[in-house]
């Protein structure tokens, strides 16, 4: 008997080899097709773009440098810095630059989208097969690759680290729901399901925070739902487990965000707890606020919300009749409902109703769109809609025609409306630019929630730092009666994580370094760690020198909060490499112990009569 997710050659390797390289076709054309508009029109410069590209060229620039693992964003604030790669997720600005080792800055962004929707693809593919027809498979791919969300992050926001996130989407839920044991035939061991599930979720959170928040939500709707139907505790317990070790995963950056961050100026990311009140679907606050095109993006996300919601709607109910009609459908039937209550909880959470949640659960405040669980809709969206399709052959024409004329005329709006903005370059500008900056010696702005000091010191810096300061400044000591000090100075080494000065001065002098005070900063001043002091309106760092010859040497240290985080993932990734190495062998000595297994023939009474 066939059924949806039954192949006859799915122990076949070539079979099954042969459908991830049609799956991997799939995601590229598609992932292509998404992307085509920059071929022709050049760069998108979204909300975020500015800030993701000056991110990768800092990376790919200190790589240059010898530092594989940057923390301190060189060229941020003009040069002075800003320790935006300690709290900003590693995996999207590490991938942004390993692109541009291989293609031109002016293609980095396309190629960003190519590589990351291909990725989504595969990664929706690997859980539908599990409840689809290969044809159904290959539709989910294709629906997640391109869904409409997707096209706000591209093309309006340049969000390439939420982007990212939502590749590793797919994974965790089809983990979470073996791990809730929602699925009656689990391809693997309690201890391989947590170990992939925890892979899932740390790669998120690696990505972008506000989606490793949803994720974690999201994957406890999933265990409380699991608990509700299997009347058990014991979905909790798992699904605990599968977090705890996915945040040790994460640890090297999760702990020092969350020991660090009273050391930056985060206050800005939510100021008062006000900004989801802003972004619930067709929001109100705005219409009297003078932000025009806050107000064109809402409603713009709010109709997106609407469509996702019709499409998933009616792709819900046909896949509803379809597996209350067969009994063997049990895991669909499964899965179609752990996504109804993944999906009514991510549209309640995008209503104005729930801004008590907003205001009370831990940390969800830090999604700080509301707009954004459509992530987590996309999800039940492609795969709805490709369980609806996979059978109706005949419809399959219309159908397609309706689904082009929605998603196309959609993702064809939002093209356009970034264009009525003013957002497409058409030419090499804005990475030219940046670079520039860099080569120059100039650096680009910074971010204010990353400014190190508090809100005062960021507003000062932003308003009167002039365009280009030099690194070394030699400034008259404190009390001193000569208004140019008597020194000179050699620079011996400036990176982003190590600054060598030589000064020789005929009387004490001050020394203020192109440099933001940070904690992490070790400064020695002729081989003594001392304790700097720094300006009271750029929080500059400034040294008092002695005359004489004096060696400065400033470090980017490791705290211990950094090397304890680094332990926790050491610890966790160990962890995981045993789970899943016993699991290894364990199928390697069961292979090995069938094939010793000799079938004894069966005994003939009549072989004693004549003996």
């Amino acid at each position: 008997m066939k059924f949806a997710g039954y192949h006859p050659d799915r122990g076949d390797s070539n079979g099954s080899v042969r459908f991830w390289l049609e799956a991997a076709g799939a995601s590229l054309v598609t992932a292509l097709l998404v992307a085509a508009p920059f071929f022709r029109m050049g760069i998108m410069v979204g909300h975020d773009f500015a800030f993701h590209m000056t991110s990768w060229m800092d990376v790919a620039q200190q790589w240059k440098e010898g530092i594989l693992y940057p923390r301190w964003a060189e060229w941020a604030n003009g040069g002075f810095g800003e320790p935006r790669f300690l709290f900003y997720p590693p995996l999207s600005w590490l991938l942004g630059a390993a692109l541009s080792l291989v293609a031109p800055w002016k293609d980095v962004q396309a190629l960003f989208v190519v590589v990351v929707q291909t990725l989504a693809g595969l990664s929706m593919f690997a859980v539908a097969r599990r409840f689809l027809s290969q044809r159904g498979a290959l539709l989910a791919a294709v629906f997640y690759a391109a869904n409409p969300y997707l096209f706000l992050d591209v093309y309006l926001r340049s969000a390439f680290a939420e982007q990212l996130a939502c590749a590793w989407m797919p994974l965790l839920v089809l983990a979470a729901l073996e791990l809730g044991r929602l699925l009656e035939t689990p391809r693997r061991s309690t201890g391989q399901t947590g170990a992939f599930f925890a892979i899932a979720f740390a790669a998120i959170w690696l990505s972008n925070v506000p989606s490793g928040v949803m994720a974690s939500y999201g994957a406890t709707v999933i265990f409380v739902w699991a608990a509700l139907e299997k009347e058990t505790g014991q979905p909790l317990w798992r699904g605990a487990a599968g977090l705890a070790l996915g945040f040790g995963l994460a640890g090297f950056y999760l702990l020092p965000v969350a020991y660090e961050q009273h050391w930056i100026n985060t206050a800005t990311l939510i100021p008062e707890g006000a900004v989801p009140t802003k972004h619930f679907l067709y929001a109100q606050p705005y219409r009297d606020l003078e932000f025009p095109k806050m107000v064109s993006f809402n409603w713009i996300a709010s109709s997106t919300a609407i469509l996702i919601l019709l499409v998933l709607g009616l792709a819900g109910i046909a896949v509803y009749r379809r597996v209350a009609k067969a009994e063997q459908n049990s895991e669909l039937r499964a899965l179609w409902r752990a996504f109804l209550a993944l999906s009514a909880v991510a549209t309640f959470l995008m209503l104005h109703v729930s801004w008590p949640l907003w205001q009370f659960l831990p940390k969800l405040a830090f999604v700080q769109f509301p707009w954004r669980w459509l992530a987590m809709l996309a999800l039940a969206y492609a795969f709805f809609l490709a369980a609806a399709l996979e059978q109706r052959r005949r419809r399959s024409v219309w159908t397609a025609a309706t689904l082009i004329f929605l998603i196309g005329g959609s993702a064809t709006y939002i093209v356009d409306r970034g264009r009525s903005e003013g957002r497409w370059v058409g030419v090499d500008v804005t990475p030219s630019m940046h670079q520039d900056f860099i080569e120059n010696d100039q650096g680009f702005l910074g971010t204010p929630e990353y400014f190190p000091g508090g809100a005062e010191y960021q507003s000062y810096f932003s308003s009167h730092l002039p365009e280009k300061r030099p690194r070394v400044q030699i400034l008259p000591a404190a009390g001193s009666q000569y208004d140019t000090p008597k020194a000179d100075f050699q620079i011996e080494k400036w990176t982003a994580e190590e600054k060598e000065v030589q000064v020789n001065a005929r009387e004490p002098v001050q020394v203020a370094l192109r440099l933001l005070a940070y904690p992490a900063w070790q400064v020695e001043l002729n081989g003594q760690v001392t304790t700097p002091g720094h300006s009271t309106a750029l929080h500059q760092i400034i040294l008092a020198v002695p005359a004489g010859e004096s060696a400065i040497q400033v470090r980017f240290k490791r705290t211990p909060d950094r090397l304890l985080g680094s332990v926790l993932s050491a610890a966790s990734f160990l962890g995981v490499t045993a789970i899943l190495l016993v699991a290894w062998l364990m199928r390697k000595k069961m292979i090995w112990n069938r094939g010793q297994v000799v079938e004894e023939p069966a005994h003939n009474p009549g072989d004693s009569a004549a003996a």
